[in-house]
């Protein structure tokens, strides 16, 4: 004779439902791709400009898109040397992706100056962002010769 074990039931079926909502909670929605192309085409093309008369150059990277979100970095080249890059797109559409950008970025960039280079290392906690960064920053390195 088999006996009914409501309690047990109610247990199982409390854990399955907690289980699903992490889960669900847990995925990130994606950019529509709609938007992601038309901001790409809103953005400033991947080119130079120099100021006149101080051998400044400024090139944009390529925009990478990365699981969550766009990476597109500027860089400002001076007799020859890296002296500045600016992130122009990170991810940053919620406050986690903010919290993640405000400590990798300021890294990845002062790790870009020492190295001079995209040679550099990824910041911990945020892999997707970091390998974009170095990406777009090889491609705007490219474009500019170094």
């Amino acid at each position: 004779m088999k006996k009914n074990r409501p309690l047990r039931r109610i247990v199982l079926a409390s854990a399955a439902t907690v289980s699903g909502m992490v889960l669900l909670l847990s995925l990130k929605p994606h950019t529509n791709s709609v938007v992601a192309a038309s901001a790409e085409s809103h953005a400033p093309s991947s080119g130079s400009s120099t100021a006149p008369g101080t051998g400044t150059r400024t090139v944009t990277g390529d925009t990478v898109q990365t699981r969550w979100g766009p990476v597109r970095v500027r860089v400002t080249i001076e007799g020859g040397r890296l002296t500045d890059v600016t992130a122009l797109s990170y991810p940053q559409d919620n406050p986690r992706d903010q919290e993640i950008s405000g400590y990798a970025l300021p890294q990845l960039r002062s790790e870009a100056l020492a190295a001079q280079s995209a040679r550099i290392d990824t910041v911990s906690g945020a892999t997707y962002t970091s390998g974009g960064y170095r990406r777009s920053l090889q491609s705007a390195l490219d474009s500019a010769g170094l």
